[in-house]
């Protein structure tokens, strides 16, 4: 198999062969706001058990002390011993994974109409890929863990500081409406990357590419200082966006494809039925005058005498024509 060259992976979030871009503001705004109603709904939904997203959360762990990594204990500390990282790292996590994607989705629409497309099917796509194995794998986040694996929620030790209550960034009182469970992958940091991507590629300037590299990058630390996510979380955050990446291209073909055959099909019904329905006014309608006053074809009025083809025979009378028989001339 041919390998996947740089040029390749520049293009996969550019426009889809044949593509068009999207016209209308208002359609874009529905669908992402349904992708994300239904993303929220699946994650309500895909609560899973406690006792398995703790093991779950407990094999991680596992897992990463396997492998010599720790990273979750330190950060942790950190972020709890000193209240000017963490309550900032508090906000981070609880309002820009809302905020900046939006607006670099805007920012793509209004000012790369084209490779708008491909971006936020790549978005998409990758956060349908999360949602999936959140139903598969609900996992515990650390700060959900018992006390004795040395993990404080900052969220909940800050909580006084912000909107936020003791239930991940949901708003106080709103944490039922919240997949506590929902751990792995991280999308915070999926989400992340991705705009770092958008902002390499699109952005101008050094301001702009120094944003892309620093915002997945301080996200990845944001998310397990916080104890919100596992190390494991993050490196999962970013190979569902990988696939999904890699799904985007062949994902849109197909749509194209299907709206193609689809619009050919139906420009091959309309003559057929407009031919149909013109033959059904036809046939229902017995016009007797025209539009302009005059009789129409195959019309006479009442008692109109007609032309015979033939000419009467010599001495014929008017009473041996019948009606419509001409009259002999005089």
């Amino acid at each position: 198999m041919p390998k996947r060259g740089p040029s390749d992976i520049r293009t996969a979030t550019g426009p889809a062969p044949g593509a068009a871009p999207p016209r209308r503001w208002w359609t874009e705004l529905v669908l992402v706001l349904l992708v994300y109603l239904a993303y929220t709904a699946g994650r309500l939904l895909a609560r899973g058990d406690v006792t398995t997203a703790v093991d779950h959360g407990l094999a991680i762990l596992r897992a990463e002390k396997a492998l010599s990594l720790n990273a979750e204990h330190p950060l942790n500390r950190l972020f709890t011993e000193h209240a000017w990282i963490g309550v900032p790292a508090d906000f981070w996590y609880a309002s820009l994974h809302y905020a900046v994607t939006p607006v670099l989705l805007v920012w793509l629409f209004r000012s790369r109409r084209v490779e708008y497309r491909a971006a936020r099917s790549w978005l998409l796509i990758s956060t349908f890929l999360g949602l999936i194995a959140f139903t598969l794998v609900p996992t515990c986040p650390p700060r959900l863990l018992s006390v004795g694996h040395g993990f404080v929620d900052t969220m909940a030790q800050y909580s006084s500081y912000g909107w936020w209550g003791a239930e991940a960034s949901a708003p106080r009182g709103m944490g039922g409406m919240t997949n506590q469970y929902a751990a792995m992958p991280s999308l915070h940091v999926g989400w992340a990357l991705w705009c770092g991507v958008i902002l390499w590629k699109y952005g101008r300037g050094p301001l702009m590419r120094t944003a892309a590299v620093v915002y997945p990058l301080v996200t990845t630390v944001v998310v397990m200082g916080t104890a919100n996510h596992y190390f494991f979380d993050a490196v999962a955050g970013a190979a569902v966006m990988g696939l999904g990446l890699l799904l985007t291209r062949p994902a849109l073909r197909l749509v194209d494809r299907t709206t193609a055959r689809f619009t050919t099909r139906t420009a091959a019904l309309a003559p057929s039925v407009a031919m149909a329905s013109a033959g059904g006014r036809s046939a229902g309608s017995s016009p007797i005058v025209g539009g302009e006053c005059q009789t129409a074809a195959g019309e006479r009025f009442p008692r109109q005498r007609q032309q015979s083809a033939e000419p009467a025979g010599p001495g014929s009378r008017p009473s041996d024509s019948r009606d419509g028989a001409p009259a002999p001339a005089r």
